[in-house]
């Protein structure tokens, strides 16, 4: 009797435990489109009070911040020793940014895309994508007895981010919209309001993630998932969840150049950054399986550039496509593992 009693109540808690899961794990989502809202809204009114084009905001400071979960998983990844997961997080991230983030955002709402754009950023992305694969590429290149990504090449990928930071910010120095054509409602309040509306949407954003990547794998593994399959998946989208509601909320807002901005700017610093730092905490031990969705990251980045060079914009023919290939990639990564 007091087994019984003791198995019922271990149910009611169990129980318990799973509706209150669920119920974070909308919480999550609420808190992410609703930050992205907000973020999108004050990074904007940023841009205009800085004169700076909405473009290159969305390559640094949306895409910066969107990225930070990113970041965080794959930099405590790296100190715990966990090279799989920085590396399967950065490069599933940013198939699911090329492929699902831009498709379905184009498909809300063709992304136009402005000719620096297709001149620089996106070969930059493609730069980074083949850096990527060159500095994990010790076997074949180096004739090594294993694949590392090193503190050397860590700091490599980390200067490759600095060179881009010096073109973004002088890109914004020589674009500046004149004074006249600006708002004049500048003022203390205004910037202060602003500001603290994108610090705001963004903190909403990072812990509208965590919340969500946290219980979604707890309801995938109570499901039966394995980790590995968790991480592939849940763990990459999770994390990409920010690029994902802010380019979508750019689009509904007709900010399609944060849109697209906040996805390549996003790629940028996945691999620039995120994994150059990583690497340069704790060398990356990199599994044979990633250099096949290393290679399809490329060919995707390669892809996206070919799109956008279709009438300078990317239509939501183009987007469908970009959106079956991610459904089609998470079929092949289900079944390999």
């Amino acid at each position: 009797m007091i087994h019984f009693q003791g198995t019922f109540y271990n149910k009611k808690l169990m129980r318990g435990e799973s509706i209150l899961t669920y119920i974070l794990l909308a919480v999550g989502f609420a808190l992410l489109i609703k930050g992205a809202d907000y973020f999108v809204e004050g990074a904007s009114k940023i841009a205009t009070m800085l004169r700076v084009p909405p473009l290159l905001v969305g390559l640094t400071i949306v895409a910066f911040g969107t990225s930070s979960p990113e970041a965080t998983v794959s930099m405590i990844a790296a100190m715990e020793g966990n090279s799989d997961v920085s590396l399967g997080n950065v490069v599933g991230s940013n198939i699911f940014n090329i492929t699902l983030v831009v498709g379905i955002t184009a498909m809300i709402n063709p992304l136009a895309v402005e000719t620096t754009t297709i001149r620089k950023e996106i070969p930059f992305t493609l730069l980074a994508s083949v850096a990527l694969a060159v500095v994990a590429s010790d076997i074949a290149l180096q004739m090594a007895g294993t694949n590392l990504i090193g503190r050397s090449e860590g700091i490599i990928l980390l200067l490759f981010f600095l060179i881009f930071l010096y073109y973004i910010i002088e890109v914004a120095l020589n674009n500046r919209e004149p004074v006249s054509d600006v708002p004049t409602a500048t003022g203390k309040v205004t910037w202060g309001k602003n500001i603290f509306i994108t610090i705001a949407g963004l903190a909403a954003i990072i812990f509208g993630g965590d919340l969500v990547v946290d219980h979604a794998t707890t309801i995938a593994l109570s499901l039966g998932m394995s980790e590995t399959l968790v991480g592939l998946t849940i763990v990459a989208v999770g994390t990409s969840l920010p690029e994902l509601i802010t380019s979508i909320t750019a689009a509904l807002k007709k900010e399609s150049e944060i849109a697209l901005g906040n996805i390549v700017g996003s790629n940028i610093f996945n691999i620039l950054f995120v994994l150059g730092a990583a690497a340069t905490i704790s060398p990356l031990a990199v599994n044979d399986k990633i250099f096949t969705d290393i290679a399809i990251m490329i060919i995707l980045t390669a892809v996206l550039l070919i799109f956008s060079r279709s009438k300078f914009k990317i239509s939501k023919a183009e987007g469908a496509i970009l959106a079956a290939v991610y459904i089609a990639y998470l079929v092949y990564i289900i079944l390999r593992n």
